[in-house]
């Protein structure tokens, strides 16, 4: 049952995401998803489920499959370091992780969409649009919290 609430949270996340944008940047909530798998379910489910929304993202994008795929598998993996080896969680250390693992993510894949393939934007429109996404996803971090048997 869990695995189908997943994939419907995973599909709606998808909708929401293609639907809403500001200034012509869509947020990219799938990191949120991600962080919140890392954080919550540890390094292993983490990796897999950002690998997971990863693949499915670059298939829908319809071009160059892995970036998303890699980059997803490393925020989920990287979520789930900061939490258990460097901080107390707190809700600000949520809004600068998620600010800084959308940072991380978006451009991950802008530079390996540059390197194996042609570049999708030019780097002032690609810094731009990864800022806006970081400002637009780092609210979200303060509802992102660790189980409470594991607050330290």
């Amino acid at each position: 049952m869990i695995y189908v609430i997943w994939a419907a949270i995973i599909f709606f996340i998808f909708i929401i995401q293609e639907s809403v944008s500001l200034l012509d940047v869509t947020p990219d909530l799938t990191v949120i998803l991600v962080c919140y798998a890392g954080i919550r379910k540890g390094e292993v489910k983490g990796i897999f489920l950002g690998s997971l929304i990863g693949i499915i993202e670059d298939s829908l994008s319809g071009t160059l499959l892995g970036p998303n795929l890699l980059s997803k598998g490393l925020v989920g993996y990287l979520s789930s370091l900061i939490y258990r080896k460097f901080f107390i969680w707190t809700p600000l250390i949520g809004i600068i992780s998620v600010s800084a693992l959308t940072l991380i993510d978006s451009s991950f894949v802008f530079i390996l969409r540059s390197t194996f393939d042609r570049i999708p934007v030019s780097i002032g429109a690609a810094l731009f649009s990864i800022s806006i996404q970081s400002l637009l996803n780092a609210p979200w971090g303060v509802f992102l919290k660790p189980k409470l048997a594991d607050i330290h």
